[in-house]
């Protein structure tokens, strides 16, 4: 029996689902554990913090009374505070409802803030590790472009800065270009004399000019296929190399570059989810194309199979994604309890606590019954 992590074998298959699974549990528990910190650090008691919906497979009670769990159905988590559904009354003073107004909406949002701190986090991983959406030149690129040096990072296409959330891909913005034969690449060079990086505008063609002897079968798009630079392969319909801009590799940002670049990458992922929901309610997108939990360890696990990259990629984009998510203001999220708390904060006087109550439970079920139809939808459609 191969059982090959790396092969399509039944095995790697469901080593691939377990790793899924834990990527998506250590994004929750990274929220959760938002929660968990900020309330510890007002003072807030804290009765349980667990991993998982379900009966308890593991459960310890730390000196403070404090409960933690891993339950037996890993897709989701939650941190209990004391007295969550009691009215803002006053009679128990520990009560998660009897706690200032501002120290409750700083408690709800830590959760959405870690995890996008999470996303800078591991999206600086990616850069400095990696490399996203930058690519460098590899090998000696005078058969394609005499312009390019190897080592050559390409930043912009005829000015627009290479980005994936605003602008596009490296080869969306080459797809793009009208005259082919003349296309103005910003380029990061060192520069031997001055021994630093410099920013330079180079003009290169993507008309195939490749000189006799060049064996073009290593351009197959089957071979492509499985790489990480292939985005910069163009073939027509019969599988024909189109272009190519030379042989490219993602680049690995300098640390300090890596620093700043995690930054701006979190952001572009937020504002990329928040356009794909606005899509969604704008029926510009259908909604086959999104999923809940299931979907997301499916796309984890395929994803992971072609590269590891792939892996390092989708955890900050799934970090955004949880971050934005839950500031939604729909009830059963912390968006919703959020805005609820400042209605409060503002009137001086707490909302009905049962009115509140049916609103999150009335969300609650709509959200795990949408949740449950686009997994269906995904699969089916």
């Amino acid at each position: 029996m191969n059982i090959s992590f790396l092969g399509w074998s039944g095995f790697s298959i469901v080593l691939y689902v377990v790793l899924a699974i834990f990527v998506l549990l250590l994004m929750i528990m990274i929220h959760e554990t938002g929660h968990y910190l900020a309330g510890r650090l007002l003072k807030f008691k804290i009765n349980e913090f667990s991993i998982g919906f379900g009966k308890a497979i593991y459960s310890k009670v730390n000196k403070r009374g404090e409960k933690f769990s891993i339950r037996i159905f890993p897709l989701g988590g939650y941190c209990a505070f004391e007295g969550e559904n009691e009215k803002g009354d006053g009679e128990n003073p520990e009560a998660f409802n009897n706690q200032k107004p501002w120290k409750r909406i700083i408690v709800l949002f830590a959760g959405a803030f870690f995890n996008f701190l999470s996303a800078i986090i591991f999206s600086f991983i990616l850069l400095v590790s990696f490399g996203y959406d930058i690519y460098q030149v590899k090998n000696d690129p005078s058969l394609y472009n005499e312009n390019l040096m190897k080592g050559d990072a390409i930043y912009r296409v005829n000015g627009t800065d290479i980005n994936f959330a605003t602008n596009g891909t490296l080869s969306t913005l080459l797809g793009n270009v009208e005259d082919r034969e003349n296309i103005t690449l910003t380029v990061k060079r060192y520069n031997e004399e001055t021994k630093q990086n410099e920013m330079i505008d180079v003009v290169v063609s993507l008309k195939p000019k490749f000189k006799e002897g060049i064996d073009l079968t290593k351009y197959s798009q089957e071979e492509i296929e499985d790489t990480t630079n292939k985005d910069i392969y163009v073939f027509d319909n019969s599988g024909k190399l189109q272009y190519t801009v030379a042989d490219l590799q993602l680049y690995r940002r300098p640390f300090l570059e890596a620093l700043g670049g995690a930054f701006s990458l979190a952001i572009f992922m937020a504002w990329a989810v928040l356009k794909s929901l606005w899509m969604l309610i704008t029926f510009q997108i259908p909604i086959n194309q999104i999923g809940g939990p299931i979907t997301t360890v499916a796309m984890i696990a395929t994803y992971t199979q072609t590269s590891i990259v792939n892996l390092f990629v989708l955890v900050p984009l799934i970090s955004a994604n949880l971050a934005m998510f839950n500031l939604i203001p729909f009830p059963a999220l912390d968006g919703a309890q959020i805005v609820f708390t400042g209605i409060e904060w503002i009137r001086r006087k707490p909302i009905n606590e049962k009115v509140k109550n049916i609103i999150n439970t009335v969300g609650l079920f709509v959200l795990l019954g949408f949740v449950v139809i686009v997994d269906i939808l995904h699969f089916v459609l």
